[in-house]
């Protein structure tokens, strides 16, 4: 379309590959690894010589500065007390594993709560009762996985019948193919040749020839998955469970857009626009899973892919101009564009295709790399080796009798960065099926939480028309490889654990209740606050200065009477950019104080409703405890009341797509009560990009003048849990959440080891019997009423009733996993958390664990109602979120410092040090912060 320009210097990025992968800790021996094998006898707990006898003598901060200075190389460690006293600890040895690390079998199903029959999106698969081939496929030139897909598909048309024997391969668009029995040759080469896509020029096409070098490699064996789901064989074998989705996936693949293994398009329902020219596409997602009835296939419909849910979301096949009106929200054709207009353009359109308009039936594409510093009218470039130099406008005039409108404005550059080429934005139109694949607005995630929102009784209708419409038994593929797909949903049998009575303070009218289908409210139970100085204003941009100076006032008027500022409340505009984060950040950190932040609009409204849900974050944030288990109180939870028990929650947060520089976040919060496991003290810690192992759990560290420096966020909270119980835990229970199953070996093996060697920091022969949990959000597994009509088995929303847990049909076939939906619906359809247990040496029974984990989700301290995950993850991920607050501003993500603040981009903030790739430590939290739920 146009003269190739002047070479412009090749762009650097910031690698985002995260770094060099966590060492992994060595295996660790599982306590428990046959169901049917009788438990150990308990190990006598260590004399109490070391903790206890230590904290007869010295403060325990004391004993934590002793403790800090033994070295875990040694065999023993010698500490000496301030009077003088040497006490020796022998050192326990951390466990090792040996080979195999099992995870727990599955303590028998539970029994507890009332029967009752549900549906899930599992549908039942028939294994093949035939024998699968794996062969290696090498294509030379190496090309994308697109070509490479049209490449086997015309290999397999032309060569079928003959060379392939009459087989009907599956290609997983890498390296492997598939077929079901054997081919007539153990090796064999293709050479195919593909003409170029049309681009409607009528010029005869370019033609590629590609060299196929298919070779035999390997057999799956599926006799080893059927002995697997039965209960016969540890290892779940992955090639064949990879073999059959390969071959359930390839004619969707043909058809759709895929995702990950979600599939797309634009005639699955009607597309919505979101704003800013993305759009919403409607999907389904598939995967093959070993379960207790045989192998399922999973199923769901899904819209968009944001943090919360599952899906994704498109370009709008716009032409350019209109696509940059519409992110800019104004009128671009008559005037030039500032600098932050041009960077938020680049940012947007940087990697996306278009097509040209202005050449009649010549659609070519091409994909854009950046936006031009001059702007059209400025543009000029060589023609010819003579030096002959012409404008763009003139250029397109001449050539193509174009007649450039928009002069202002700057021109797309495509092509690669040595030899651009420049495109006017008025010629380009954006090509159809393009993924968004960056970080979504306020204004586009409200349009798409409409668009997704659905009752179950549509959920459930529009997953069955899917399996309808995807028409399995009609599928080439599938009838090829023997595989037979229900296209009935499966029926489960589940149990509705009964809602835990809860307990309030003596002073209120009403000193206990019991929830009702997941919720009770805030009647006769209230809080008073007296302000120790009246409200003033500040501008949103000396919010720093500002807060200091009030915190100065109120340290003034309470220094007389010995006291310290409890709280500070902040009332927001309703569109605060920044300020939120900037005033967490300058009291958490700064001035180590609480507050809570609520918008005007909210104040002025003065509903009962909003102004109780303040009063339950403000209650917990001071020290408060809103509400506690009754059963707690009374010592009858097993497992946990019956001796010190501390609970545990950690999570993970990642920066959005698009912010390859920004830290992962992770934070573990810890139960600072014991038995009423209600209050949860919280630890940040920023860790090397999209690293999923917590690296902080516990760290050793040199220091030249104190020598060994035992730390850790597990480490300290133990020692938090010590000081205000003035009891240690003699178990752990450990939710961790956001961690996908292929990561389930890694993170129990790094963070369990990392837990033991905290403990064992700490004192001798310290190991606290643990229990660790992974809680899953983000699976396609949705439950529906088996009778939506019978309102007994339904709430308000038409979801099933909170506490509905499942532990049999859909689950895994031998270990101890569960789904549990423990909250009630509010819209659409309600996700039942999936808890799968990684190491429990506490032998928690089905019930004991079940019960337990729902009664938790009562506890949640901001709001009436159980929540979806347990609290303590839950928690964690309010941490998370909050650290990345506290980061510094970065310039390097938005031009400047104070373009961000303007922005309200918590994304333009970083703790990596510069140039160096090395992630620096968040700034250190206030203790007075530490000690409450501030988080909340």
């Amino acid at each position: 379309p146009a003269a190739p320009a002047p070479a412009h210097p090749p762009q650097t990025h910031a690698n985002g590959n995260g770094g060099p992968a966590a060492t992994i800790a060595p295996e660790l021996r599982q306590a428990k690894t046959d169901a049917a094998a009788p438990a150990p006898p308990a190990q006598a707990p260590p004399p109490p010589v070391a903790l206890e006898a230590v904290a007869e003598h010295l403060d325990l901060e004391d004993v934590t500065d002793q403790f800090d200075a033994l070295s875990m190389d040694g065999d023993s460690a010698s500490v000496t007390t301030a009077a003088g006293r040497e006490l020796v600890a022998v050192r326990a040895p951390i466990p090792r594993a040996d080979s195999s690390c099992k995870f727990p079998h599955r303590p028998g199903s539970g029994r507890a709560g009332t029967r009752c029959l549900v549906k899930a999106n599992h549908f039942l698969a028939e294994l093949p009762d035939k024998d699968l081939h794996q062969y290696d496929v090498a294509i030379t030139p190496e090309t994308s996985r697109v070509s490479g897909r049209a490449v086997m598909a015309e290999l397999v048309r032309l060569h079928r019948a003959s060379y392939l024997g009459g087989r009907l391969p599956a290609y997983d668009g890498r390296k492997s193919m598939y077929t079901a029995g054997p081919l007539p040759f153990t090796s064999k080469e293709f050479h195919i040749t593909l003409l170029e896509e049309d681009d409607g020029s009528g010029q005869e096409r370019r033609e590629r020839t590609f060299k196929v070098v298919i070779r035999y490699a390997a057999r799956a064996d599926l006799r080893r998955l059927e002995q697997y789901i039965a209960g016969r064989q540890a290892e779940a074998p992955q090639e064949a469970l990879q073999v059959l989705d390969i071959v359930l996936r390839e004619l969707p693949t043909a058809r759709y857009a895929p995702y990950g293994r979600s599939f797309f398009s634009p005639d699955f329902g009607r597309r919505r626009s979101l704003g800013d020219g993305v759009e919403s596409w409607r999907g389904f997602y598939q995967t093959i899973r070993p379960t207790q009835m045989g192998l399922s296939l999973n199923i769901g419909r899904c819209t968009l892919l944001s943090q919360y849910m599952s899906a994704t979301s498109f370009f709008e096949p716009l032409p350019v101009l209109d696509f940059v009106g519409q992110l800019l929200n104004a009128d671009i054709h008559s005037r030039s564009l500032s600098d932050a207009e041009r960077v938020k353009i680049k940012k947007a359109l940087r990697g996306v295709k278009v097509e040209v308009t202005h050449r009649g039936n010549i659609r070519r594409k091409y994909r854009i790399s950046g936006l031009t510093p001059q702007t059209t009218r400025e543009l000029s470039f060589p023609v010819d080796q003579g030096g002959t130099v012409k404008s763009v406008v003139q250029y397109f005039q001449e050539t193509y009798g174009f007649a450039i409108q928009h002069i202002n404005l700057p021109c797309l550059t495509v092509g690669n960065q040595q030899r651009p080429n420049y495109l006017p934005m008025e010629v380009c139109k954006i090509v159809e099926g393009q993924r968004y694949s960056k970080r979504l607005n306020q204004g586009q995630i409200r349009a798409l939480l409409e668009e997704t929102c659905q009752r179950p009784h549509d959920r459930e209708r529009d997953i069955v028309q899917m399996v309808n419409h995807n028409s399995y038994h009609d599928d080439p593929y599938a009838k090829e490889f023997g595989i037979k797909i229900s296209e009935r949903l499966a029926s489960v049998e589940a149990r509705i654990l009964p809602a835990p009575r809860l307990k309030y303070s003596e002073t209120g009218r009403e000193k206990d209740c019991l929830p009702r289908v997941g919720q009770w409210n805030m009647m006769n139970k209230d809080f008073a606050l007296e302000p120790v100085l009246p409200v003033i204003y500040v501008r949103p941009d000396q919010v720093e200065r500002g807060l200091k100076a009030r915190f100065h006032d109120a340290m003034t008027a309470l220094g007389p009477q010995r006291k310290e500022i409890e709280l500070l409340i902040g009332i927001l505009p309703d569109n605060n950019g920044s300020l939120y984060g900037d005033l967490k950040r300058v009291c958490e950190i700064d001035l180590g104080l609480i507050s809570q932040c609520c918008l005007t609009k909210q104040v002025f409204k003065m509903n009962k409703q909003i102004l109780a849900n303040l009063s339950l974050k403000i209650n917990v944030k001071v020290g408060g405890r809103n509400t506690v288990l009754a059963d707690a109180l009374t010592r009858r939870i097993p497992l946990v009341t019956d001796k010190p028990t501390i609970i545990f929650g950690a999570d993970v947060t990642h920066p959005h797509p698009g912010e390859d520089s920004s830290p992962s976040i992770a934070a573990v919060v810890a139960s600072q009560d014991w038995p009423e496991v209600t209050k949860y003290a919280g630890l940040v810690s920023a860790q090397t990009h999209r690293q999923e192992l917590i690296e902080d759990l516990y760290n050793v560290t040199h220091d030249p003048q104190r020598g060994t420096i035992h730390g850790g966020m597990v480490r300290e909270l133990l020692i938090s849990f010590k000081r205000t119980t003035g009891e240690k835990p003699e178990r752990i229970i450990f939710y961790r959440d956001g961690v996908s199953e292929g990561q389930f070996y890694q993170v129990l093996l790094h963070e369990l080891d990392a837990i033991r060697k905290a403990c064992a920091s700490l004192e001798a022969n310290y190991q606290p019997l643990v229990t660790f949990v992974v809680v899953q959000k983000r699976h396609h597994t949705r439950l529906f009423a088996h009778n939506h009509n019978d309102q007994s088995t339904v709430d308000k929303s038409g979801n099933i009733l909170p506490g509905t847990v499942i532990d049999s049909k859909i689950c895994h076939p031998t270990e101890f996993d569960f789904f549990l939906c423990s909250h009630a619906g509010i819209k659409g359809t309600s996700r039942p958390a999936h808890y799968h247990v990684l190491w429990d040496e506490n032998n928690f029974t089905a019930d004991g664990l079940q019960t337990l984990t729902n009664n938790l989700c009562y506890t949640y301290a901001r709001c009436t109602r159980s929540v979806s995950i347990v609290p303590p993850a839950y928690y964690a991920h309010l941490a998370a979120f909050r650290a990345r607050f506290y980061m510094e501003p970065d310039s390097s993500d938005s031009g400047s410092i104070s373009s961000a603040r303007k922005s309200g981009s918590s994304t333009s903030r970083s703790t990596r040090a510069a140039g160096a790739g090395v992630v620096r430590p968040l700034p250190a939290l206030k203790d007075s912060v530490k000690k409450v739920m501030f988080y909340c």
